[in-house]
This record gives structure tokens, sequence and C-alpha cells, in this order.
């Protein structure tokens, strides 16, 4: 596998002329052929400025443009390694101005786009605020604006959504901003309707190679179109690499239908299939083929290894969930007695829903086992310390809209949403940014005196708070400074009045705390590396702490190479392998997932797809969870699960019984071999001191 490429693969790489169909099974060697065929173009002669690799995560476009350098050098800097959402970034910079775009235009995040909601639809309600954002994402990817959404709307409900995704978009327009669905529609919009720009980047890029394919909406399908051109013929030069057998993204937008509309709108396209896998042993992948067989097949294949039958793959049953936690921990302690992967790193617990990991860190905690959450909310990605780095990304870059509307609202300082959409409609016609409008000597002929006076004390305050940070060094000057801060804008109070628990208002103000004390150290050099290694440096203001949050807020996704358990959502594990992995909560309800027998579920999932197709993408769900594994397999569930305060009897998952396992072989009792083995040990012990 390091040395040559298997036939299949090959074969892969080598068709450079025309439209080109990947359809990589799970572990099959997908990344490889992907940066393979980056150096094929190049040799064959395509600048390598002229070749893009589309991904979907920023980690996988950093793990491709590592592999692609290690392959062919310098030149992989000039290829394009991106996500569909940084290209459309790219599109909009360049060509925006065609759909009256500015340049320096803003990009609201997911709480952004909330806040803008609940003004919107006048509520304060933050979780119908997201159903809002969630029903509006939907029709976007489905390439809808608000005019086609209300007359496609089926019932009043809809039709209601449709007129505030209405007053959302006159919002976004007059604020010079876009979320980020716009990422892909906007660029959508100006390829379809303006004829130079499309051919531009269609000349422009020679290949594009689109990673995980299988994971696409609508809109990203009809981009990519639009991109590479000519489907009637077969010039079209793109390569598409998927796994139908892995789209687990149903619920935000994905869509099969790409993988079926391929065929039909390029009809020279090449299907190449990649079955052998390179991670797993075979009986892991039988229970995998098992699983999947039921699902409808658009291109049917089926994985084999080399690697050797290995060990089977065990069932375990519990009575609870703190039981089956219990079992999974000895699991762990007893594969490392016997196994030569003795590193925590090795092992995973996969799940399906968020809230299932606190049994598991329990008993891993008890037992001094070290792990790690993954697919939970990053620590940067919490309403409060975006809060705050919205004041410092104003204080980095006054031209930040984004920032500049949210350090404005939170804590409400009496500017409302009609003021903000008047002063982001004059700061649109005189090309400036919201904060550069701000002190115009005509902002007063479309603001009231009153009104001006209020935009500009919140002008002075940034500029103070701007050229504080600037002089503030230290770590003890620049805890005072943040104290005065947060104590100047009233955040303790507006976190206690926007809560309805005073425990939460509490959690997040500490979470507040944290990152101060985090911030003030980073000021006075005292720095953690991600391996936990203190490191030093000079001191720093902090204002230039503040300009390098974007960086530092990423390294959470670093953290792989810490020696701890995995313990993760299915969806997050995704891309992943571990020697060791271990399925819990395979239970009917939970896997496959039915709307109201759990909490935390993919939001919307239940509504987004018909029951069928539910069930279908759940399988596959299974499937990718299966075939995280390399070595070992366990799959546990229990007997009878926790409903509120009561505890109910469960069944075991369906996909169980559908991976056709030897009754022999794949029952095991994990503490009953853990115990055998120490007394083994110990048995031997003795022994070589008997004279």
């Amino acid at each position: 596998m390091k040395d040559r490429l298997n036939p299949a693969q090959q074969q892969a790489v080598d068709h450079i002329h025309g439209p080109c169909l990947v359809l990589a099974g799970a572990g099959s060697g997908k990344t490889r052929v992907i940066t393979h065929k980056i150096a094929r173009l190049i040799r064959a002669g395509l600048e390598p400025q002229r070749i893009a690799a589309i991904t979907f995560t920023n980690k996988a476009a950093a793990e491709m443009r590592e592999r692609a350098g290690a392959l062919i050098g310098r030149e992989a800097k000039k290829v394009l390694v991106c996500t569909f959402h940084a290209l459309g970034v790219r599109i909009l910079r360049e060509d925006g101005a065609a759909l009256g775009l500015k340049p320096q235009f803003s990009i609201l995040d997911a709480d952004d786009v909330v806040g803008i909601l609940k003004d919107c639809g006048g509520t304060t309600d933050t979780a119908t605020a997201r159903r809002w954002a969630w029903g509006i994402s939907r029709w976007k990817n489905e390439g809808l604006n608000a005019a086609r959404a209300a007359a496609a709307a089926r019932d009043e409900s809809e039709r209601q959504l449709a007129a505030l995704m209405a007053r959302y978009e006159e919002r976004l327009a007059a604020y010079q901003s876009i979320d980020f669905d716009d990422l892909i529609g906007w660029p959508l919009k100006l390829l379809r309707e303006h004829a130079t720009v499309r051919q531009k980047w269609q000349a422009a890029l020679g290949h594009v190679l689109v990673d995980e394919y299988q994971d696409t909406n609508a809109s990203q399908y009809e981009l990519l179109k639009l991109l590479v051109g000519h489907p009637e013929r077969a010039e079209a030069r793109f390569t598409a690499v998927g796994d139908d057998d892995q789209s687990i993204y149903g619920w935000r937008g994905a869509t099969l239908d790409n993988l079926k509309k391929l065929p039909q709108d390029f009809p020279a396209l090449k299907v190449i299939k990649l079955e052998q896998n390179y991670r797993s042993t075979s009986a892991i992948l039988r229970a995998a083929n098992h699983v999947i067989g039921p699902n409808p097949k658009l291109f049917p294949k089926t994985l084999y290894s080399e690697l050797g039958e290995g060990e089977p793959v065990r069932v375990v049953d519990a009575d609870t969930e703190e039981h089956e936690a219990e079992r999974a921990v000895a699991r762990i302690l007893s594969l490392r007695e016997t196994s030569p992967h003795r590193d925590w790193r090795d092992f995973a617990i996969l799940y399906r829903a968020n809230h299932m990991a606190k049994p598991f860190e329990k008993a891993l905690r008890r037992a001094n086992i070290p792990y790690k959450v993954s697919g939970g909310t990053s620590f940067f990605d919490r309403a409060e310390i975006r809060d705050l780095c919205a004041w410092f990304r104003l204080w980095a870059n006054e031209d930040d809209d984004p920032a500049f509307l949210r350090a404005a609202t939170t804590p409400k300082r009496g500017i409302g949403h009609q003021t903000l959409a008047t002063l982001g409609e004059f700061a649109s016609r005189y090309r400036l940014s919201l904060f550069g409008a701000l002190f115009s000597g005509s902002l007063a002929s479309v603001l009231s005196p009153r009104t001006v006076a209020t935009l500009h004390d919140f002008g002075r305050t940034v500029n103070e708070l701007q050229y504080r940070a600037r002089h503030t060094v230290g770590a003890e000057a620049a805890r005072r400074f943040l104290d005065d801060w947060l104590q100047a804008i009233g955040y303790e109070r507006y976190l206690y009045d926007s809560e309805d628990s005073e425990a939460v208002a509490a959690a997040r103000w500490g979470n507040v705390i944290d990152f101060c004390d985090w911030m003030a150290k980073r000021c006075g050099g005292e720095i953690d590396d991600e391996a936990g290694v203190h490191l030093a440096s000079e001191a720093k203001s902090v204002l230039e702490v503040a300009q390098t949050l974007a960086l530092i807020s990423t390294l959470s996704e670093r953290e792989q190479d810490r020696d701890v358990v995995t313990l993760s959502t299915l969806h997050a594990a995704k891309g992943l392998e571990w020697p060791h992995v271990q399925l819990v909560g395979v239970n009917e309800g939970l896997l496959p997932f039915k709307p109201g027998d759990a909490a935390e579920a993919e939001p919307d999932s239940a509504a987004a797809l018909d029951h069928a197709q539910r069930l279908q993408e759940e399988r596959r769900l299974m499937y990718v969870g299966i075939t995280r594994a390399q070595r070992t397999l366990t799959v546990s569930y229990t007997r009878r699960r926790k409903r509120g305060r009561e505890s109910v009897p469960v069944a075991p998952s369906r996909f169980i019984a559908e991976m056709a396992l030897d009754a022999k072989t794949s029952r095991e009792d994990p503490r009953e071999k853990l115990k055998a083995l120490r007394a083994e040990f110990a048995r031997r012990a003795q022994a070589s001191q008997t004279p």
C-alpha cells in the first residue's frame, strides 16, 4: 500500500481527461488517490494553481495539503485545497461586486444568525430562533430564496417561515453581510447569471477534485456543474470521490440524488470502485457488509481485506448504562493486558448522541484512564466566549462588521435593529464599514440626534478599549483591564438576566472568568501547548493576543496526538480510525434513532427525512461506526435505560442481528475475561517463585 497503488487506485489516478466518479469504500485509500491524482495532473502538464481539491472541513483540507506536500513538494502549495465554503468566499471576494456585494462583506456565524432571526421574528426564545435558522438553511441548501420558498410553502407554518426569511434577507442586505449557506448560494447565483464570471472560473480551474462527494447538497452540486462546465461533452474535468454507504448527513441537506444524477448529467462519466480495505480485518468487514446489505444500492460494492480474519466481533449486553460503562472500561483494560496496542489513544468508545457520554466519562475517571470527548461543543464555540471574541475582533479590525453587530448588541446598549439597518444602508451607500460610518458627518441626515449620540458613545467606547488593549502588557495588567471592561459593559448582569436558570448563568460566567484568566496568562507569556507542556515567551499586549485568537481557537482540533481514550459521537468519528473500537448504546430508539426516544440527537434530523430515508441513514451510521475499527470491535447494548426518572426496558438494535455474527464466538463478558487474565498472571507469578 505504501509503495504502490492497487489496480483500481491506479485507474482512478490515471483517468485525467474527463469526468470521473471514484466510489471509495471505507478505508480504501481515497485521500491517497486524491493526492496521487494531483501529482499525476501536474506531471501531465496542468499548472498546479489550476487544480482545486475541495473538502468539507478545514481539518481535512489541512491533512490533504500536508500529504500532497509530502508527495510533490513545494508545487503543492500552489494547488487550491479548501472547503466548498472557502472557495465560495474566494469567488465572492473577487467577483461579488457583480451582485452588489462589497469586497469587505461580512460572514455571519450561527449565533449572529440566531440573534438576527430573534429580532426579525420578535422572540427572545433561542430554541425557536434556531429552528427557524435550520428551516431557512434547509431551503437555501435546496436552492430556494424567500420568494421561491413562499411559492413552494405547503402550509401556514411554512408560509410564515418564508415571510420571516424575506425579512432576514432584507436585514442581511442592509448589513452587507451573508451567512454560511450564502457562501454556496451567492456564488451559484453569480455563476448562473454572469457568463463572463462563469467563463473566467471555468478557465481558471483545469481540474476539480471533490472529496466526500456523498455529503454534497443540491446547491453544491449545481455549483460544481457550473465550475467544470460542458456536462454534455467528455471534457468536463473533475473527479468526485465518495461512498454512498457513508452518507450520514441527510438531516443537514446532503443528498444521494447527487450521486444518481452524475451519470445522467455527465454521460462520459467513468465510474471506478475502490473495494480493497486497508484498515480492518475480515471479521469486521464481514459485519459491515452484512449491516449495509439491506440498503438500496446505487453502485453495489463489497469491501474485502487482506489483513486476515482477526478477532471475532464481540457483542456485550449490560443491565444499565452504568453497567455498560463498567464493561467498556473492563474491555479496555483487558485489551491493554493482551494487545500489542497498549497506548490509550488506540481505544475509542462511540455512541449515537452527545448525552450518552456521561456514564462512560464517570467510569473512565474512576479507573484513572485519561480520555477526551469529541463531537461536543468546543470552548470557543460557546456563546459567551464568542460574545467576548466579537469585542476582541473589533479592537483588532474596526471593519469587521459581524463583530461590530455582536458587540453593539451584546449586551444591549440601546442600539436596535432598525438603527443598525439604517446604519447598514448608509454604510453600503458610501462603501464604508459599519464602524467607519459611525463618525460620518452625513449620518445625522438619516438618524435622529439622540440615536447618533448613542452610536458615537459606542464608537468612543470601542476606541478607548482598543487604545487600552494596545498599551496593556503583561498578565496582571491584562487581568485588571479585562475585569474593568466586563464590569463597564455589564456582562455578568447580562448573563444572569438572559438565563432562566441561575445555575446555567453561573456556569456561563465561570467560563468567562476561565477565558479571561487564559487570556491574561498569554499576555504574560505563559502558554501551555497542545501536549500540556508549559512554554514561556515574552509578554504581549491584550491587542496582540486578541489578533491571534482565530488561530488559537483551532488548537482543539490538534489534540488527536494526546495519549487518551476517545469518546465520540458516530458523526464526529467519520473519517477517523482506531485499533480498538466499542460501539455502545446500540439499542432500538437510539441506533436507529427514533424521534422522541432520546435527547440531543442531531438537530431537526427527524423533520428533515421521512421514515424510510431515516432508517437507511441510521444503518449507514452503524456501518460508519463498524468501519472505524482496525483490529477489534465490540458492540454493546443495555436491557434497561433511563427515561426521565424512570428505568424502562429497551431492546437491542436490529442492526446487531443484521451483522449476522456467529453466536458461539460473539458473546463475551469482558469482566470475566479480565478476571481470568489476572488470575492467570497471579498463578504464573506464584509458580515462578516456587523452588
